[in-house]
């Protein structure tokens, strides 16, 4: 991240996407637009079991796969695990959203994960959804830095309206 907004700062990339946002300091002309909040759930491959998945009860046996304590998902996963009084039984802890939708495919257990981020496994059938984790979101967030000339899609993408140059209004 650190290396990603040296280039933002720099302009050698217009925007970047990232789950957090960035601080605000008074020495960078940086903002987080908030792209999409979208649900977590606990996705596992197809089994033969019935039952249906007891939340968060089943945790305390279940092998979990989960995001890297960097998340915010995962800060409100322990939380309400620490509530519950539910010690989950934790097989791995990956900072990499692609890597955790791999892992999932293949996985004993459940993994944490935004919806979004499995909907075409989900779809196919190769994953599904065990429960939808109650007060558990994840955010995404276009960042961006103050520029004289805006990119105009990157302004179209995070819901401004471009300003017309003297050109495109003839």
């Amino acid at each position: 991240m650190p290396e990603l907004l040296t280039q933002l700062d720099a302009h050698a990339i217009d925007m970047l996407l990232s789950n957090m946002p960035v601080p605000r300091d008074a020495g960078q002309n940086r903002h987080s637009h908030l792209l999409a909040d979208v649900a977590v759930s606990l996705v596992s491959r197809r089994s033969r079991q019935r039952r249906p998945f007891r939340f968060p009860d089943d945790l305390a046996s279940t092998p979990v796969l989960l995001p890297s304590h960097a998340s915010a998902m995962r800060t409100a996963f322990d939380l309400a695990m620490h509530s519950a009084g539910i010690r989950p039984r934790i097989i791995a802890e990956v900072d990499d959203m692609a890597m955790l939708r791999l892992l999932a495919r293949d996985a004993p257990g459940v993994t944490l994960v935004p919806t979004v981020v499995v909907r075409d496994e989900l779809a196919a059938g190769t994953l599904v959804e065990r429960c939808a984790v109650p007060g558990v979101r994840e955010r995404f967030y276009a960042i961006t830095t103050g520029r004289r000339f805006p990119n105009r899609w990157v302004k179209q993408l995070i819901g401004e309206r471009p300003t017309r140059t003297k050109s495109e209004t003839r």
